[in-house]
């Protein structure tokens, strides 16, 4: 990216996603955001697609970050690929299958949950040469996933998933929308049915706490038949974890957004803060909170007070990742159709580099 285009980005997300009654009390120092830090645009959707957005950011072995593009409708979804060392964005594959959230496994192979709306409804492995991949499960107790969402990787190579409907006309087969876990062996085993449509999932350093965003717009009935769902829980929850990871006691709530959109994606840093993808109309942005869900930073992404259809928000953010290495202090967020990152105080946590 040339300095020109650099300063103009700069300018850009200023004037169009930080109001002036947003920017007064939000990008000041504290103990997450230092002084002068922006959010810089690395990325905006080039291709001809007329809905959906980016989403899924998660940082490769080689410092990389993969995202997703989410179109809706017939539209094929696409991987992409941000160098940091080039500043350039290059598809990884422009069929993904409606790929939402990515993760990296523990030896380095790239993960994606796939959703519904024509995509394959499941998990699936890629090979980062060839571009190529492989499922990995489609199914639970003989039954197809809903649309899985977002996954993280725990410490021991476990990989933890969401698996909500927001989407698509194929017909459901699982009567409820639940958190999931691929084991070892490559069976699935249900981890939680108590939220109502999950969404975004984290686990935290020391992996006895697990993180799931309940983020139920309503919608998407079991059969046509069934009357339309109702606009329920908009929260996050903390799941304790035993030494297996299997939730070991009641549930607690950490945010509730009450009648406001809730949480996307989520991300932890090292220390244990959590790092959350606010839909908020009325105040859209990146929340950081400690685990009791007190609120540490507030980073603006969009206009505040916003209303109307979906397609007239503006800096909406789906989900959030850290960088790598010397960069790991460098948060890349996905916002409507385009990739930014703001350079931070504190520090990621990556299973695949903490597990080696």
């Amino acid at each position: 990216m040339s300095y020109r285009n650099r300063i103009l980005g700069i300018y850009l997300v200023f004037c169009l996603f930080c109001p002036t009654s947003a920017r007064a009390d939000s990008l000041v120092e504290n103990p997450i955001v230092p002084k002068g830090a922006v959010l810089e645009r690395i990325h905006i959707r080039k291709m001809a697609l007329n809905s959906g957005l980016t989403e899924g950011p998660a940082l490769a072995p080689d410092g990389s970050i993969y995202f997703t593009d989410l179109p809706f409708g017939k539209e094929n979804g696409m991987i992409l690929r941000f160098d940091p060392t080039t500043g350039k964005t290059t598809t990884f594959t422009s069929n993904s299958g409606k790929s939402n959230g990515l993760a990296f496994d523990l030896v380095g192979n790239l993960l994606s949950c796939d959703g519904a709306d024509g995509g394959t409804r499941s998990l699936r492995r890629w090979n980062l040469k060839t571009g190529q991949s492989e499922p990995i499960a489609d199914r639970y107790q003989g039954k197809r996933f809903n649309s899985p969402n977002d996954m993280c990787v725990s410490l021991k190579g476990l990989i933890y998933f969401t698996d909500p409907r927001y989407g698509g006309t194929e017909p459901r087969e699982l009567a409820h929308e639940a958190v999931y876990r691929i084991e070892k062996d490559g069976s699935v085993s249900e981890i939680t049915c108590e939220v109502e449509k999950p969404n975004g999932i984290a686990l935290s350093p020391d992996q006895l706490t697990m993180y799931v965003a309940d983020h139920n717009n309503g919608g998407n009935r079991l059969s046509p038949s069934d009357p339309e769902p109702k606009r329920g829980a908009m929260k996050i929850y903390s799941f304790p974890l035993d030494d297996q990871g299997r939730v070991n006691g009641p549930r607690k709530t950490v945010i509730d957004f009450g009648k406001e959109n809730g949480s996307d994606g989520m991300r932890v840093d090292a220390t244990g803060n959590l790092y959350i993808a606010s839909r908020s109309l009325s105040r859209p942005g990146i929340l950081v909170v400690n685990p009791k869900g007190k609120e540490l930073a507030f980073i603006p992404t969009g206009p505040i007070n916003q209303s109307g259809l979906f397609e007239d928000w503006k800096g909406i953010p789906s989900n959030v990742e850290f960088g790598g290495g010397t960069d790991s202090n460098l948060l890349y967020v996905t916002i409507d159709k385009s990739l930014f990152r703001i350079r931070l105080k504190t520090q990621g946590f990556h299973p695949q580099k903490a597990g080696n």
